[in-house]
């Protein structure tokens, strides 16, 4: 593990972020789910929802992007102009599965996009509390197998709950026995949505960002009911390891995530999966996504060795 400090600018997104973003612990579940759902009645539709682009300058002349309907919600495919495309990265977002895609997304997939050589496709999948994860993983898992069946290597991504939806994708594709991702790339990822760990909420104690209370009761959303957490689909670090593509795991411990990926460490030196897990001290939750900071370069450089 690094011995290396934070930087000032790490520090100060630390503290402004989260006020930015209004984060605060769970008053009361009910409230919760009414504020969700009248934020969610004030987007455009999964189909007319348009890509946030602001955090990408010149996106329009710089990327081409194509929407489709898969299942009744858009799926983004986001093309480099100008640079020799040789294969496809799948990037399912985070969010705690209630939010949809952001410019913070959009800017991380651009730059993949162009640095890579790959077009990025990445679904704006139904949010929770209104759906649950049976209402999009049959398609997306049906996306994803089509994709790997296209190229002569998928990659696939995500952060946050997205990535643990990304695992729980390529666990479904390898129990398919068709086409798999070539790697994946999993960014402060949600792997455990039952929080199974008991250091969970010593780590959540420390996260300016993420709130207990919150995601217990998005896991729940998420899940349908709290029997339903530990279903491979939903808490992949809770399923068989055996079989998956090569992975890279990035995480901080100012996370209270952290707890999950060590976790799914732990469990997949049990078996044949050759994940490689780099976890940076007191970095907070998706760390590599955020722009400025000296931490996100060196992620940035250990990403595209991995993805090269």
């Amino acid at each position: 593990m690094p011995s290396r400090r934070p930087s000032r600018r790490h520090d100060f997104l630390a503290r402004a972020v989260p006020k930015l973003r209004k984060s605060r612990e769970l008053d009361d579940p009910a409230r919760e789910r009414a504020r969700v759902e009248r934020w969610h009645a004030t987007l455009p539709s999964a189909l007319d929802r348009p890509l946030p682009t602001g955090l990408v300058p010149l996106f329009g002349r710089r990327f081409a992007v194509v929407t489709e309907d898969l299942d009744g919600y858009a799926v983004h495919t986001i093309t480099p102009r100008h640079t020799a495309v040789t294969g496809t990265l799948l990037y399912v977002h985070g969010g705690g599965f209630m939010a949809p895609i952001d410019p913070f997304h959009i800017r991380f997939a651009c730059r993949l996009a162009r640095r890579l050589g790959v077009r990025v496709v990445m679904p704006d999948y139904p949010l929770a509390p209104e759906h649950t994860w049976r209402d999009s993983f049959d398609s997306m898992l049906s996306l994803a197998t089509r994709l790997a069946g296209d190229e002569d290597a998928l990659l696939i991504a995500g952060d946050s709950a997205g990535g643990g939806y990304a695992l729980a994708l390529a666990l479904a594709m390898r129990d398919a026995g068709g086409p798999v991702a070539d790697r994946v790339l999993l960014l402060s990822p949600w792997v455990d949505l039952s929080a199974s760990t008991p250091e969970t909420p010593e780590f959540a104690a420390r996260d300016p960002w993420l709130f207990l209370g919150k995601i217990n009761l998005y896991a729940e959303w998420w899940a349908g009911s709290a029997d339903e957490v530990t279903r491979p689909e939903v808490s992949p670090a809770l399923a068989d390891l055996h079989g998956l593509p090569r992975t890279l795991m990035l995480c901080g411990t100012r996370d209270a995530l952290a707890p999950g990926c060590r976790l799914l460490a732990r469990r997949a030196e049990e078996t044949d999966w050759d994940l490689t897990y780099l976890e940076e001290p007191d970095l907070i939750h998706v760390y590599p996504l955020l722009p400025l900071i000296p931490e996100a370069g060196r992620a940035w450089r250990q990403i595209t060795s991995f993805l090269d």
